[in-house]
C-alpha cells in the first residue's frame, strides 16, 4: 500500500486492486480510524477529514480478506431479457438459459460506487466469464439494466447513456436519498440476483 496525501486533511491509499480497496475500506470503518469520510474505489481508497499520518500509521498489513461475509446481503430478481442476452451466450460460448444460470450462481460483492449515484460496481464474476464493452454506447440505457462489462456487473440506476452489455432488468429501486442509506448497494453489500416469477 502506498499513501499518497491530498492537501492536509486527506490522503489516497493505492492498493492492488478493488477487492483490496473494499477490503481496507470496510476495516478502516469497523476500526474506527477517524476520518470524515472514506471512499473506495478501484484501485484506492480516500480518507477525506483526517490526518494523512495518522492513517498511515494505523494502516494494517493486506492479506486479500475477502468482503463476502462482511455486509448486508440482498436478493433482486431479474427479468432476462435485455438485447445483449445472446451476444454474452455467443461470448461464453453457452447458451441464453446458462448464462441465467451462471448470473444467478455468482455472489457479487459491491466493490465500490461510481459514474451515477446508486451505481455500484459489482465483483464476482470468474476471469474466464469477461466481457468486452460494446464497441459504441448505446445513447440511453433505461434505469433498472442490468448488464456486463470486463469482470463487472452492475444496474443502471437512472436512464443514462451507456456502453455495458444488457442482459435484464430489476425494478429495484437503487438509489433514494429518502432512505438512511440511500445507495442500495453501499460497498462491501452481497448480493445476489433471482430469477423474476
Amino acid at each position: 500500500m502506498r499513501v499518497v496525501p491530498v492537501g492536509e486533511c486527506a490522503c489516497l491509499v493505492e492498493v492492488g486492486d478493488a477487492v483490496a480497496a473494499a477490503s481496507l475500506a470496510a476495516w478502516a470503518r469497523a476500526s474506527g480510524l477517524v476520518a470524515e469520510e472514506i471512499v473506495p474505489a478501484a484501485t484506492t481508497v480516500l480518507f477525506d477529514g483526517c490526518d494523512p499520518a495518522a492513517v498511515e500509521a494505523a494502516l494494517p498489513p493486506m492479506d486479500r480478506e475477502s468482503l463476502s461475509d462482511s455486509g448486508p446481503s440482498v436478493r433482486l430478481q431479474v427479468t432476462y431479457d435485455g438485447p445483449d442476452l445472446e451476444r454474452v451466450a455467443d461470448h461464453w460460448g453457452c447458451s441464453t438459459d446458462e448464462v441465467v444460470e451462471r448470473h444467478t450462481a455468482t455472489d457479487f460483492t459491491s466493490l465500490f460506487c461510481g459514474f451515477a449515484p446508486g451505481f455500484a460496481y459489482l465483483g464476482g464474476l470468474p476471469a474466464h466469464l469477461t466481457v468486452p464493452r460494446l464497441e459504441s454506447p448505446r445513447p440511453r440505457v433505461e434505469p433498472g439494466s442490468v448488464a456486463l462489462a470486463d469482470r463487472w456487473c452492475g444496474i443502471y440506476p437512472t436512464a443514462s447513456p451507456g456502453g455495458w452489455l444488457v442482459i435484464g432488468t430489476t425494478e429495484a429501486t437503487l438509489w433514494d436519498a429518502r432512505r438512511e442509506s440511500p445507495a442500495l448497494l453501499a460497498p462491501g453489500t452481497r448480493v445476489r440476483f433471482e430469477v423474476a416469477p
